[in-house]
């Protein structure tokens, strides 16, 4: 099975310091997607320089030819389907056809509570993502909308001419529960996840494997259920979570291994995280350089 590799550049540097030339160099080291965290602002990087996604993507989208890019992920915390809808659309065109839309039903960080609202619990979440997910579907693929829920509701919303993409931009749903893994199943392109956050601290890289196995059995069960092929979708890993956290980053040979050891979990796109001096994600950027450009190419020989 063919692996693609992608990276996420978090977006902390401003565009004339550094921030544009991130996005060009990702697509001159031949990554697959680029794609960023779409938040208000986001653990340690919370009282520095932050800035929006969908700005950030547009910006990129102006100074790269062939690179993909996206959003990993973008939650109902803080958006609404119908102007996300929107801009999702314009973005898809300024792109000429290049932006895939990471998904989730969002967390309990500072995006859950920045517009003054309470966080909401597991099951709220669960329950306002499954109202979200298909009325964004149907925004992008049809010319007008009218839809009235429990959370969000729409009226004679019109998305002319749609995307470029057709019949819609994809979607990477991020998903480990049950209802995102059949929202995933039924609405999805591709499958995101960062393994089991359980085994973050304390867990081994043996323990971190068979609960990424067991999450892509649940997610067959979930494609079974509704009669889908689980093989049309990709399955991400969004690196830097499991119990290996940065140490794939460490060499060429010890990221050939972990991404071989992935592959062979049936995943098709592995997503790293740009170097970030001084913070989880600080990784020796030459070594990083080598991977981006050398470690697929060792897992075919």
């Amino acid at each position: 099975m063919s692996l693609r590799l992608s990276t996420v550049i978090l977006p902390y540097r401003r565009w004339h310091e550094g921030g544009r030339s991130t996005w060009t160099r990702a697509e001159q080291l031949g990554f697959h997607t680029a794609y960023t965290y779409d938040h208000l602002s986001w653990r340690s990087f919370r009282d520095g320089p932050w800035f929006g996604a969908v700005p950030t993507l547009t910006a990129a989208a102006s100074v790269t030819e062939r690179l993909r890019l996206g959003t990993l992920v973008t939650s109902p915390n803080f958006r609404h389907p119908v102007t996300l809808a929107k801009e999702l659309i314009s973005l898809d065109d300024i792109s000429g056809g290049r932006i895939t839309l990471g998904i989730g039903a969002g967390g309990t960080g500072f995006d859950a509570t920045a517009l003054g609202q309470e966080p909401w619990t597991p099951r709220e979440r669960a329950d306002r993502f499954g109202e979200f997910l298909p009325l964004l579907d149907r925004l992008l693929t049809e010319d007008a909308v009218s839809y009235e829920g429990d959370f969000y509701s729409a009226h004679e919303a019109r998305n002319i001419p749609g995307c470029v993409q057709r019949p819609r931009l994809p979607f990477a749903v991020a998903a480990t529960g049950p209802r995102g893994l059949a929202l995933a199943a039924r609405h999805g392109q591709a499958w995101v996840t960062t393994g089991d956050p359980k085994l973050f601290e304390n867990g081994t890289p043996q323990q971190s494997d068979r609960a990424l196995r067991q999450q892509g059995d649940r997610l067959a069960d979930a494609c079974a259920a509704i009669g889908r092929e689980v093989g049309e979708l990709d399955r991400v890993l969004l690196t830097g979570f499991t119990p290996e956290r940065s140490r794939p980053l460490e060499s060429v040979d010890a990221f050939v291994d972990f991404a071989g050891r992935h592959r062979d979990l049936g995943f098709t796109e592995l997503v790293v995280h740009w170097p970030i001096p001084d913070s989880d994600f600080a990784a020796d950027e030459k070594v990083f350089e080598r991977i981006a450009m050398e470690a697929l190419a060792q897992l075919k020989e």
